[in-house]
């Protein structure tokens, strides 16, 4: 699995050349408070019954608080099949940090 930094999403983002899945687990109050635009929020405890919503063959790139809810979501979702995980590691503290300031932090 591999990790991709807040800057390196947001160049990404910026080129337009590939447009990942950012599934964000956070739960849906963190969610509403904060979130990189375009994500979809799919809250940890419910990605096992939710799997039908992704594509196994999409990239997608796991996002959470600061990267551990993500780490876990990406790893599960790779034991079943899913092949092009990313997590984003620090998560959306790491992109209010080093992308956008102006987003709200907790």
């Amino acid at each position: 699995m591999r990790t991709i930094t807040a800057e390196e999403l947001s160049t990404l983002l910026v080129s337009g050349d590939i447009r990942p899945v950012l599934l964000d687990v956070r739960e849906p109050h963190e969610f509403a408070y904060c979130r990189i635009e375009g994500s979809l929020n799919i809250p940890m405890h419910t990605v096992p019954e939710r799997l039908g919503e992704l594509d196994p063959a999409a990239e997608i790139i796991a996002i959470c608080h600061h990267g551990l809810r993500s780490q876990m979501v990406a790893d599960f979702l790779e034991n079943q099949g899913f092949a092009n995980l990313v997590n984003l590691t620090g998560g959306v503290a790491a992109w209010a940090r080093q992308v956008d300031p102006s987003m709200p932090t907790y």
